[in-house]
């Protein structure tokens, strides 16, 4: 005899705090799971393994992990290297890098008080207007501004 146990799976699910679909019934006791009517006769069969709740199907990282390790080994040396300088770091991102750490070393030698105001906004300008070339180049022009104003 075949029986409808979609109203005992909702039961069940809401006795459990589960999903209907994780909810399994063992199908030598379906008489027994068609007779339960209480939540307490519920949890009773549950106990005697005459339903049973699957575990939760997680999504596996498995295949992902594979791929970060086998992209880990790949070399960067000039060999594996395709493409031009530009195509791996944009000459704008490397611009943003390299004008943030000439502000930075810029107020920091004005917090210092090595600068005065007037010479912290010219060479504010120069970094803007890319006359500065690197940390090394601002250094030498800063200890050039050091020099004349100890002078």
């Amino acid at each position: 005899m075949v029986v409808n146990l979609k109203a005992k799976k909702q039961l069940i699910s809401r006795v459990t705090k589960v999903g209907i679909n994780r909810i399994k019934f063992n199908l030598e006791n379906l008489d027994e799971i068609a007779d339960a009517i209480t939540r307490e006769n519920i949890r009773s069969l549950i106990t005697a393994d005459k339903i049973k709740i699957n575990p939760i199907r997680g999504i596996s990282r498995g295949r992902s992990k594979a791929k970060k390790e086998q992209k880990s080994k790949r070399g960067t040396k000039p060999g594996s290297k395709h493409g031009k300088k530009n195509a791996r770091l944009g000459r704008k991102k490397k611009y943003i890098s390299k004008v943030r750490s000439l502000r930075y070393r810029l107020k920091i030698s004005k917090k210092h008080g090595d600068i005065t105001n007037k010479v912290f906004w010219n060479m504010y300008k120069k970094i803007q207007g890319n006359r500065i070339r690197n940390n090394a180049h601002l250094r030498e022009l800063l200890n050039e501004e050091i020099k004349k104003k100890n002078q």
